[in-house]
């Protein structure tokens, strides 16, 4: 897989994910975010776990109220539920 198509699978598992868990609308919006989430899509896109996480996503497609622990991202995006 070359460098633009791994960029463009982690962006869509991302951004399943944030929909998935409900987090999509909480995102926070500031300069500080523009930096969080680089650092998370440069975490997306250092994952080895990519396989699991499309499997979880489609074993949740109706939704699920937190990102998998096995998400190196899950700290983070489960943290803008709570802040709803």
């Amino acid at each position: 897989m070359n460098w633009m198509d791994r960029l463009n699978e982690r962006a869509g598992l991302m951004g399943r994910m944030l929909e998935t868990i409900g987090a999509m609308e909480d995102l926070p919006g500031s300069d500080l975010s523009d930096m969080t989430m680089r650092s998370a899509a440069q975490r997306c896109m250092r994952c080895e776990n990519t396989k699991a996480c499309s499997n979880w996503l489609d074993q949740n497609t109706a939704g699920a109220p937190a990102a998998p622990d096995t998400c190196p991202n899950a700290a983070l995006f489960n943290s803008w539920l709570k802040v709803s």
